[in-house]
């Protein structure tokens, strides 16, 4: 969150952290989260929506599970895309609208819900017929290393880093959503030794460029360090 202070400086920089936000929708989304945030019932509270967004990460792990008995059921999932969205955009959006962060609680259980969400998704994925579960975990493991590089940024920089390539959550989801249209358009044929489908390939060459992408990143965030840091001489 924006201006959010860490107020336990034993564990983490003292100060606020700064929100790195570069991707395509972020202008467009946050006009749209505004009125929404405008126009929300007063009932409605951060931790309603958090569970909403978790409710539609088990909407779409079970559509994806469910599509094993036929392509119609990733309706299911694209649906779930939609929920999981509103949800997960709107909690933090709302606090902040409404100025009831909580920035320590709000941080924890935001991040931790991302990452249980994202299991969900990226291993119904794996369970489906379309891509296999060893492919679709190296797209998971590849999402979880730049989650933690974005943490690390936290307690090394003081940055949250939302977006990488100019691509954040948002984007993801779209990708999803247009592979999950693909996945009813062109079924789930083997293309590559037997065994491969195209979604294979795609989920995989996504993981192996995350990875890429964790890697650069951590280089980059060491050598930056390094100046700032440099070692000392007794």
């Amino acid at each position: 969150m924006t201006g959010i202070l860490l107020s336990n400086p034993k564990n983490m920089n003292a100060g606020p952290i700064d929100r790195i936000q570069e991707n395509l929708l972020a202008r467009a989304e946050r006009r749209l989260l505004n009125r929404l945030c405008a126009s929300m019932p007063r009932w409605v509270m951060p931790d309603i929506l958090t569970a909403i967004g978790m409710f539609g990460a088990f909407v779409i792990f079970s559509g994806y599970i469910l599509s094993n008995l036929g392509d119609g059921w990733l309706w299911m999932s694209i649906a779930g895309y939609f929920i999981h969205w509103f949800g997960d955009s709107m909690d933090g959006s709302l606090a902040r609208y409404r100025k009831i962060e909580r920035p320590r609680y709000g941080y924890f259980l935001d991040h931790s819900c991302d990452g249980f969400a994202t299991t969900l998704v990226v291993v119904g994925i794996g369970l489906s017929r379309y891509v296999q579960l060893e492919v679709a975990l190296v797209a998971l493991a590849g999402y979880l290393l730049l989650s933690i590089h974005a943490f690390l940024l936290v307690r090394v920089l003081g940055e949250m880093k939302l977006s990488y390539a100019y691509a954040g959550p948002t984007e993801l989801r779209v990708l999803l959503i247009g592979l999950t249209l693909a996945m009813i358009a062109a079924g789930s044929q083997p293309v590559l030794l037997g065994m491969l489908t195209w979604f294979d390939l795609v989920v995989g060459g996504i993981g192996a460029l995350l990875i890429v992408f964790f890697v650069i990143q951590t280089w980059r965030t060491a050598k930056r360090l390094a100046i700032e840091e440099p070692p000392r001489w007794t």
